[in-house]
């Protein structure tokens, strides 16, 4: 069992930044991919981005590309979703999951999740 926790949401400006961390309750290799989701209103669960605990190699939607940047701790328990210009759009509860090999945007690739935090970026 892997347990995941989400931090770092807030309420910010269109153009601003937010940094969310995700915690993990077990050691890098225990799992291999960890991605990033959002669901806002009304709307599905989305593929944010997601990187491989081994290599660090990412991959992101084309949503955030340029913008989000994900990155891990060298311990291998937290992974970082940097998110700059940040748009009304990007409003959603992120949430962070574990999954096996390969990294996809897919979230049925993904066994355990966070809760998710809160996002919200007003215009």
């Amino acid at each position: 069992q892997v347990q995941l926790a989400e931090s770092g949401g807030g309420s910010v400006q269109a153009g601003g930044s937010l940094t969310l961390s995700c915690a993990a309750s077990r050691p890098r290799y225990s799992y291999y991919c960890i991605g990033w989701f959002r669901q806002a209103p009304g709307k599905g669960r989305e593929g944010v981005a997601t990187i491989w605990q081994g290599s660090g190699s990412a991959s992101y939607g084309d949503p955030v590309k340029g913008r989000f940047t994900i990155s891990r701790d060298n311990a291998g328990d937290s992974v970082y979703l940097q998110m700059n210009s940040l748009k009304p759009e990007d409003t959603a509860v992120y949430h962070c999951a574990a999954g096996l090999l390969p990294c996809t945007l897919s979230r049925d690739r993904y066994k355990y999740w966070g809760q998710g935090t809160q996002v919200i970026v007003s215009s």
